[in-house]
């Protein structure tokens, strides 16, 4: 079993500082070492009751964000932007940028797979510390701990994905899709290879180190075959 850093040292990170001193590993605790330490920590529980408060807390603060930075947003592209930002991609970039992976409280058999590096795990952990946050200190600080990580992910001119999406959907029959063609080295240490494909047929290939990395990629490939200036 495994603890991961100080959680103080998350605290100075994300600055802010919890009044209940249970919260903040509460959200930082994995099924697996909870699972683990039952019976030898009183009343531990995972993060998965976190995480599912932090979701819905997440999206309505997103879609209240969009709402008021794109006025002339039609409904469709505010969809496809809030998509985009609580993806679970995005959503584990957002716990990469403040080493989130580096204090989860995991069971032995996930410390051994490497899984502090997985998108799935660091995207639940996010959003169960935000709803960390927001039983803590309310609306306003999950406000303010989501515009300093999700939302510093949100789209650019750099998401590449999103050009490519809305240049497909300009004649509404093209179908986007990704497909993983390969996948090397360890499960902490993978680099993906992601083709882009519409209508079944490859338009760009890219590799990263996360598959969100490697479809940006591809994405990126696709639309200099299109002609689009980058």
């Amino acid at each position: 079993m495994s603890a991961g850093r100080d959680v103080k040292e998350l605290e100075n990170t994300i600055g802010y500082s919890f009044r209940d001193p249970g919260l903040l590993p509460a959200a930082l605790t994995h099924s697996s070492y909870a699972n683990e330490m039952k019976g030898k920590i009183p009343g531990i529980r995972s993060n998965e009751r976190l995480e599912f408060l932090g979701d819905a807390i997440l999206e309505e603060i997103v879609t209240r964000t969009l709402y008021s930075s794109y006025p002339d947003a039609g409904e469709g592209e505010l969809t496809r932007l809030r998509k985009s930002i609580v993806c679970e991609e995005t959503l584990a970039s957002a716990a990469r940028s403040i080493e989130l992976g580096d204090y989860l409280f995991l069971g032995h058999g996930e410390e051994m797979q490497g899984s502090r590096a997985l998108d799935s795990i660091l995207a639940d952990a996010l959003e169960a510390l935000v709803a960390a946050v927001r039983l803590d200190g309310g609306i306003e600080q999950a406000e303010i701990f989501i515009k300093r990580t999700v939302l510093s992910q949100k789209v650019s001119d750099g998401d590449y994905k999103t050009r490519l999406q809305q240049l497909v959907q300009q004649d509404g029959i093209e179908e986007l899709s990704y497909r993983v063609v390969r996948e090397d080295g360890p499960e902490h240490s993978k680099v993906f290879e992601v083709e882009a494909m519409i209508n079944s047929n490859p338009v760009g290939r890219g590799t990263g180190k996360t598959k969100r990395e490697a479809e940006q990629s591809a994405a990126r490939e696709a639309l200099k075959l299109f002609g689009v200036r980058l």
